[in-house]
């Protein structure tokens, strides 16, 4: 089997690490990478290349820099296979989720964010004077500079496109630092930016972990302008503390804890089938994904017994196989986590309706990080299992009697992201949907996404919004000009 050599790519050239790590699949525990650790050097040559790159990137027209972000969305859409086949050995997510969702959506980002840069309009007023004439002022954008992107393990490519290409539209250079769990992707979108003759220095890979790591040296370098980082709400804080001193803008996405709310008049299978797929897509880890779910008291063990089916029911194999419902997770280390959590469940009094251990193949599959879709039922609503992101297949459902009991349970939470409500109420729907606190609520249906729309979340869950022009606020600064007439 070939090992792939994953590289650092500075200034426009691939480049060994100071030192390398393995790659491990999560499928089987395979070794399949070998990934070059950045070193500080490397990271400050990255950064200094970027502030070259920048004068020249920025001061291009708005076409030609789009021009390159569509080649970008070409290129991985030319090589297709190959992301997937890089996405699915990191990640070990089945082939229908990776074909239908990561992939596509990484060249739709480029996409989407190229033709809004196209169409902006300019925020301008006109103001009357105190000598009776006008003044018309209007906000004039710049690119907030070299933009440090860190993104997360569950979805790579998608994640890493999602910022990537708001900063490149609106003239910012970006240094990537994805999650050292999956290297590959981030890799092969250097490669395709070298393909495609992105300017030497615009963008920029450093692989590596943490702390006293590629994180650690971009994060606390002062000449970044800003950081964009997906991933869990601890190392966010971390991150914080980092750029604290240099007062550096972040944008951050971060943890969940989500919940659905079911009610009586809902479509009932319809509740299931997004509640199964909100809880077990992409193996529970998704920050978007439901892990409280509260069920109006009438359709309560009906729908209870109807989730735990589904849940022993789902299809968990090979990545590859069409048939595949759910794949491994991530790592056997996240695998211990998620563990941890189903004895803690236990222990604090769960009843285990579903799943709640790990699957037996026989084959090379049990060397790998598989979990079963795990449902619990009652726990109180102060166990650490309610209150803690477990970022994994699993679920609690717990009945409420009222509509006022259901936005209580649902918002009693530090996290803030998302939430979704099923019911055939439509004023029921809105109303229900704007008390959630969160940045997201759906109605009838979860991951429903129009790229234009604020996504981010409050509390434990994130700072700022990113999406659309809500992105334009992040990776530009205003400069108000106002000019008398």
């Amino acid at each position: 089997m070939t090992i792939r050599q994953l590289r650092n790519y500075i200034d426009g050239r691939f480049e060994d690490g100071v030192s390398t790590f393995d790659k491990h699949s999560p499928v089987n525990g395979q070794r399949i990478a070998q990934v070059h650790e950045a070193s500080r050097d490397q990271v400050n040559r990255a950064i200094a290349a970027a502030h070259r790159a920048l004068p020249a990137w920025a001061g291009l027209s708005v076409e030609a820099r789009t021009d390159h972000l569509l080649a970008l969305a070409d290129g991985i859409t030319r090589r297709f296979d190959d992301f997937l086949q890089a996405e699915i050995g990191d990640t070990g997510k089945p082939v229908g989720w990776a074909g239908k969702i990561d992939i596509p959506r990484g060249a739709a980002n480029f996409r989407a964010f190229a033709e809004l840069a196209r169409t902006l309009d300019m925020e301008s007023y006109m103001t009357d004077t105190p000598d009776g004439r006008q003044a018309l002022n209007y906000a004039y954008r710049k690119p907030l500079g070299v933009v440090g992107v860190i993104s997360p393990w569950n979805l790579p490519l998608l994640l890493l496109t999602w910022k990537v290409a708001p900063a490149l539209a609106f003239g910012n250079t970006v240094i990537m630092k994805p999650s050292e769990v999956t290297p590959s992707t981030a890799t092969l979108l250097a490669e395709v930016a070298d393909q495609a003759g992105l300017p030497a220095g615009v963008l920029n890979l450093a692989h590596g972990f943490g702390p006293d790591s590629a994180g650690e040296f971009l994060t606390t370098h002062p000449d970044i302008d800003g950081i964009t980082f997906t991933g869990e709400s601890a190392t966010g804080a971390t991150i914080m503390r980092a750029v604290a001193p240099g007062v550096k803008p972040v944008s951050f996405e971060l943890g969940g804890k989500n919940a659905a709310l079911v009610f009586a008049d809902a479509d009932f299978d319809a509740a299931v089938d997004g509640v199964t797929r909100s809880v077990f897509a992409n193996c529970g880890q998704v920050c978007l994904c439901t892990e409280r779910v509260y069920v109006e008291r009438p359709i309560y063990e009906r729908f209870v017994a109807a989730l735990a089916a589904r849940a022993r029911d789902m299809r968990i194999g090979w990545p590859l196989d069409p048939a595949t419902e759910m794949g491994p997770l991530v790592s056997r280390e996240h695998r211990e986590k998620v563990l941890s959590y189903f004895a803690l469940a236990r222990e604090e009094g769960a009843t285990v309706v579903a799943g709640g251990g790990v699957p037996v193949f026989g084959d090379d599959r049990d060397a790998g990080a598989y979990v079963q879709p795990t449902v619990w039922t009652g726990l109180k609503e102060d166990a650490r299992c309610i209150k803690e992101e477990v970022f994994g297949p699993v679920c609690h459902v717990a009945p409420f009697d009222t509509e006022d009991e259901a936005i209580r349970l649902a918002n009693d939470t530090r996290y803030g992201l998302a939430a979704a409500v099923w019911t055939q109420n439509l004023t029921r729907g809105h109303r229900v949907a704007q008390a959630m606190k969160v940045g997201l609520a759906w109605v009838n249906c979860w991951f429903l996404r129009d790229l234009r729309t604020p996504f981010g979340g409050s509390g434990l869950s994130g700072i700022g919004r990113e999406g659309g022009r809500h992105s334009l606020h992040f990776y530009t600064e205003p400069t108000n000009v106002c000019i008398k007439l």
